[in-house]
């Protein structure tokens, strides 16, 4: 909402020095969001006058029309003699007034006027145009023609009212009565301690028998209907000076003068109207619901298909508008610069369903100014003064003449009250207020109190906000300043902190960040599009989504059951973006419904719900397990001079499993598998050990080539997701710090040859248990495959460390646990010694 600052001194009596920065402080005190403020006719500086057009010569040789002009502004220019001035618009002539700026003025963006010669001839000066002096749209983009009862030599800057502030608010959805200079003023009294002139006290006759007929067939959709006549309008009546630059600088074009006194009178009080040209209305006006199918053509000249939602407004021919949003293009009101002249019209001011009007504007895709205040909830009482006031401008500015006749067709209706207890704000606000403070902002907001501990608040009827008894808290609260409130620090409790599983947490993602990956944080929304790309089958769990009832986008309504697609999209629009070396991860829930989800219950808010609620409303939500997930593309080393770097593959993501489970102090087990999106022979299966039992952990390896190309992913991508619930499960007892030993290591290294089927970890499980407390590590260090260890073959390579806590061993204890280790591999594995 726009609001001139001129015009809103007209209903409050602002101190003279008050500014627009000075009401916009004001304004966002008593909660409203005053987004800027808007200097109009900044840097203007004149003379900038009225002139009448004396003679035109039309000058020849040039690639466009060009106009030399003589043009009487007074005695502006210091001498009474006429001013010679070239111009090229075309849409005024001779004895026409325009608006003249002469030498030694600056227009808005700093441009000076001087006299300068161009086409042949010295230029004086210029005549104005609406974008020249910054005044917006008129919809002629030309020359200023004003009124001939101005005279020459009149100020224009303040005739146009070129120096103003305009200040932009943003309305909230509850807010809807501030979509009016009625409703801004109200705030703006009230923040100043100033008493309001509302507009909408207005003497409105009584409705009567002689009024346009009118039928309402759906009284819950229009639940008032208020119908004016004026007669004799005079077809060459125009929109006065000062009504023009309110719509203006209020956002609007000025159209016709009838248009514009709706429009005017909309902005002023709220409430939305329509003019109809009484000669094409054909028999009584009526309301209802349109039948599916029908056309109505609106006044954007677009043929709409009506639903059978949709509330219209019709006559004997069908509808002929679109109820609270937009007019039929059938009773529209005549243009006068298209040669045709309306001069009777019937006035409707209507208060219409806001779910009704907000459906029906968005399924036509129509918003209109109309429909914007519709939605967010308009007076019903302000009807009739709306229609009353239109009258009055209508018979004022075009010399109609108001019909005796007055249509008011209305549902009955009793006015909202709440029942509140006195001290209800300052319980919501830990403040004392008193009963006498809060009594008196629910009065200045509109509201009528009686009661002394229990307050009985009849609401005003242009806040249908204001529902129960927090509502009326607030406004209290805001009123009072919300920056009065105390700001209190809860004390916790002492001796409390993280959970063991927070602290784990925390360290997998502080180690994943040391080991080079980015932390990436995406929407937990999938679709069934991207699990098609992943390659899943249609029995794989993954797919068993939950689905949200009013999901961000249609085409991801459902929560995510795995990490892969959020991290895989961050990895895209990075490597699009020209980042082609990235080490992205992120840890978070997903959620994986079982099938004995039962449907949730809808919790009190007026108590605490029960145990047996609580345990309700669990028994319906899927199982949340968190997982730990990193993508890879790209370098993983860089190169330089200090070596020919490395790209990242399938082994850097199962040592990214690796680093997470060091956090938990707990070993991971590597065995080949398939599953998808994995490359089904790059894929490596993660186990922990968990109460004695190998158990499942995750997958790590080489994104499949499919996968990469649906995706649109970099070449060898690859991947690894774990289950932190499952290695929080693993975790044997509080993590042990490592011993350092201050005595020598002994380094054995051993090559065992085996079948080609045979796991490197089981080996090296066999290794480790065979070697005894005295390893300290083992490290598969070499792969090779040839015709020297026979086909169906392959030599693993170990390195093995050992070290004793007490002592340096000797190379006869080195040597025996290694044989020991080895001979265990043999009995599990069938390895047998290299060389041997």
């Amino acid at each position: 909402m726009r609001v001139p600052l001129s015009w809103l001194r007209e209903y409050v009596d602002l101190p003279a020095t008050e500014t627009g920065r000075d009401v916009q402080a004001k304004l966002v005190d008593v909660g409203l969001e005053v987004e800027t403020v808007e200097q109009i006719g900044a840097g203007l500086k004149g003379p900038l006058v009225v002139g009448q057009v004396l003679t035109i010569e039309e000058l020849e040789g040039f690639k466009k029309p060009i106009r030399f002009c003589t043009v009487d502004v007074g005695d502006a220019n210091g001498t009474g003699e006429p001013q010679e001035i070239v111009c090229g618009a075309r849409n005024f002539a001779v004895g026409d007034k325009v608006v003249v700026v002469l030498p030694g003025a600056v227009l808005p963006g700093d441009f000076a006027i001087a006299a300068r010669k161009t086409y042949g001839r010295t230029s004086h000066g210029m005549i104005c145009s609406t974008d020249e002096l910054g005044m917006g749209d008129d919809g002629t983009h030309g020359i200023i023609v004003l009124p001939p009862e101005h005279e020459a030599g009149t100020d224009a800057i303040e005739l146009l009212q070129l120096v103003d502030e305009v200040l932009d608010i943003a309305v909230t959805p509850d807010r809807g009565y501030c979509l009016s200079m009625r409703g801004v003023a109200r705030e703006t009294a009230i923040a100043y301690g100033l008493p309001l002139r509302d507009p909408a006290l207005l003497d409105v006759p009584a409705p009567n028998a002689y009024g346009y007929p009118v039928k309402v067939s759906d009284p819950f959709g229009c639940d008032r209907f208020t119908a004016r006549t004026v007669v004799g309008l005079q077809p060459e009546a125009r929109s006065p000076i000062w009504m023009q630059r309110r719509l203006q600088k209020a956002g609007m074009r000025p159209i016709s003068l009838a248009v514009d006194v709706t429009n005017y009178v909309m902005l002023e009080l709220g409430q939305p109207l329509h003019a109809y040209d009484r000669t094409r209305i054909d028999g009584p006006i009526g309301v209802r619901r349109a039948e599916q199918g029908e056309k109505l053509t609106t006044l954007d000249g677009t043929v709409r298909v009506l639903d059978a939602a949709d509330l219209v407004i019709t006559d004997n021919r069908g509808p002929i508008g679109l109820a609270g949003v937009m007019g039929g293009a059938n009773t529209e009101i005549a243009d006068a610069a298209e040669g045709t002249h309306t001069t009777e019209v019937v006035i409707e001011a209507a208060h219409f369903d806001a779910i009704s009007i907000a459906r029906t504007a968005r399924r036509h895709k129509l918003s209109s100014e109309a429909s914007k205040r519709f939605e967010r909830g308009v007076d019903p009482q302000a009807a009739a003064a709306a229609a009353q006031r239109t009258v009055d401008l209508l018979v004022l500015l075009a010399g109609g003449t108001a019909e005796a006749g007055v249509t008011e067709v209305s549902a009955p209706s009793a006015p909202r009250t709440i029942a509140m207890p006195a001290n209800h704000p300052d319980r919501v606000a830990g403040v004392a207020y008193g009963r006498e403070t809060v009594v008196r902002r629910l009065q200045e907001v509109g509201c009528d109190v009686y009661g002394q501990d229990e307050l009985i608040v009849t609401v005003p009827s242009w806040r249908p906000d204001l529902g129960e008894p927090n509502d009326l808290a607030e406004e209290v609260i805001r009123l009072e300043g919300y920056e009065n409130l105390p700001s209190t620090l809860p004390t916790p409790p002492s001796g409390r902190g993280l959970t063991d599983h927070q602290r784990l947490y925390r360290r997998v993602g502080r180690a994943l960040a040391g080991a080079g990956y980015v932390e990436a944080l995406n929407y937990p929304f999938i679709g069934d599009a991207v699990l098609d790309q992943l390659g899943l089958d249609a029995d794989d769990a993954r797919r068993r989504t939950v689905k949200l009832v009013n999901p961000l986008s249609d085409e991801e309504p459902a929560l995510r059951t795995t990490l892969l697609p959020g991290l895989l999209g961050a990895l895209r629009r990075n490597d699009g973006r020209g980042s082609h070396d990235l080490a992205l991860f992120e840890t978070g829930l997903v959620f994986r419904p079982t099938g004995t989800e039962t449907r949730a219950v809808r919790l009190p808010v007026d108590r605490r719900p029960t145990d047996e609620e609580i345990a309700g409303l669990d028994a319906s939500l899927p199982r949340q397990p968190r997982r730990a997930a990193v993508v890879l593309a790209g370098a993983r080393e860089q190169a330089g001079w200090w070596g020919k770097g490395r790209l990242a593959d399938w082994a850097d993501s199962v040592e990214a499993a690796r680093t997470i489970a060091r956090e938990a102090g707990v070993e991971v087990t590597v065995r080949s598998d398939r599953h998808a999106p994995w490359h089904p022979g790059r894929c490596a299966a993660l186990y922990v050990t968990v109460n004695g039992e190998e158990t499942l952990f995750g997958h790590a390896g080489e994104l499949h080539p499919r996968v990469v190309k649906d995706l649109h992913l970099p070449e060898r991508t690859c991947a690894m997701e774990v289950e932190l619930d499952v290695l929080e499960q693993a975790v044997d007892g509080p993590l042990q710090a490592p011993r350092i030993s201050t005595f020598p290591v002994a380094t054995q290294d051993v090559a065992l040859i085996v079948a080609e089927n045979v796991p490197a970890a089981d080996v090296e499980r066999a290794l480790r248990e065979g070697a005894g407390e005295l390893l300290e590590s083992v490290r598969l260090f070499d792969v090779f495959t040839g015709e020297q260890i026979g086909a169906g073959r392959k030599s693993l390579a170990y390195a093995l460390r050992f070290r004793a806590a007490d002592r340096t061993l000797t190379v006869d204890e080195a040597s025996a646990a290694r044989d020991a280790a080895v001979a265990l591999a043999a009995e599990r594995t069938g390895a047998v010694l290299r060389g041997a």
